[in-house]
């Protein structure tokens, strides 16, 4: 790169990184923290990707851990130096993700991991992200494989054994979770420290289950007695994946029968009886089933893996200066 060009940058560099001082203040504002070619990244950006992609705001991470916001910054900074790199080569070469790659692509996932799209937006949601947020990273995702395509002009190939044995070693990931669905009758208790509530509430609860175990019926005195959710629904409380209920309730109902009730069970707000309605047992998905989805998480890999090899001889070229 030209002496000229290098000069040009220092200055800016410079410029912008004084003029961001508020001496009066004694306050420092954004600024810039990088260069890449003709392009900088402020501190404001900095910041922001720090939140996105560690869940913290920097101040907050800093003050828990001021080793632990070091690295991160160091490594979110070269992140997004490397995402400056990309998205200029991606302009200089013209690359583009249609609306229509992009749409199947998402159908693509949705099929591989047998999601309808309520379920796909559940699992974005646990992991903090809004289905428009999915979108732009999967546009991104595209965008790069495309890049890689092209610079490294030569196709990805997975091997039918790469695909076996990655299946035979992570068969974990593909079994579905045992699910029950429970009813419940739930007797509050207000002081956990009386004992005499406490009694009088067991004892309750033990002539309730009496008049189940006589025959009576489970809805009509969820309705009459419970106190806790989908008593007007005759104590209805949905399906659960086993992982999802308190450990008492989850030893509990491991040995009852599909249609058993169980024995009063002492809760720290309460007292519950609950209905085994029915027992789904989870199952391993098959080799076929999840070859699609096991290929598209190797070609993902392998796509890393040429991305940062050639991101690591890209960056040697190209002029980067990092200010703090």
């Amino acid at each position: 790169m030209g002496g000229k060009r290098v000069l040009g940058i220092w200055v800016l560099s410079f410029v912008m990184t004084v003029l961001c001082w508020r001496p009066v203040l004694g306050e420092l504002c954004n600024r810039v923290v990088a260069i890449v070619n003709d392009e900088v990244i402020t501190l404001h950006e900095l910041n922001n990707k720090i939140k996105e992609m560690t869940g913290y705001a920097p101040a907050e991470l800093e003050s828990q851990d001021k080793e632990r916001y070091l690295k991160a910054r160091r490594q979110v900074l070269e992140f997004l130096i490397d995402e400056k790199i990309t998205r200029e080569k991606i302009e200089e070469l013209g690359i583009q993700v249609t609306e229509k790659e992009l749409d199947a692509s998402l159908e693509q996932i949705k099929r591989d991991n047998q999601w309808t799209h309520e379920d796909l937006l559940a699992a974005l949601q646990k992991e903090g992200l809004t289905y428009e947020k999915y979108q732009e990273r999967m546009k991104k995702e595209l965008e790069r494989i495309k890049l890689i395509e092209f610079e490294v002009k030569s196709k990805i190939i997975i091997r039918e054994e790469a695909i076996e044995n990655y299946y035979e070693t992570h068969k974990e990931r593909f079994s579905t979770d045992d699910k029950v669905h429970l009813a419940a009758i739930f007797l509050v208790r207000k002081d956990s420290q009386d004992k005499q509530e406490t009694d009088e509430i067991l004892n309750k609860a033990q002539r309730i289950v009496g008049r189940l175990k006589a025959g009576e019926n489970f809805a009509e005195l969820a309705r009459e007695f419970s106190q806790g959710p989908g008593a007007d629904e005759g104590g209805e409380l949905g399906e659960f994946r086993a992982d999802q209920l308190d450990p008492k309730l989850r030893r509990t109902i491991e040995s009852m029968p599909v249609g058993g009730v169980s024995d009063p069970i002492l809760m720290s707000n309460g007292v519950q009886i609950v209905k085994l309605v029915q027992r789904a047992k989870g199952k391993t998905r098959s080799f076929k089933e999840v070859k699609n989805a096991i290929y598209a998480v190797l070609y993902r890999q392998e796509v890393n893996r040429r991305y940062e090899a050639w991101i690591k001889e890209l960056r040697e070229s190209c002029y980067t200066k990092i200010i703090f």
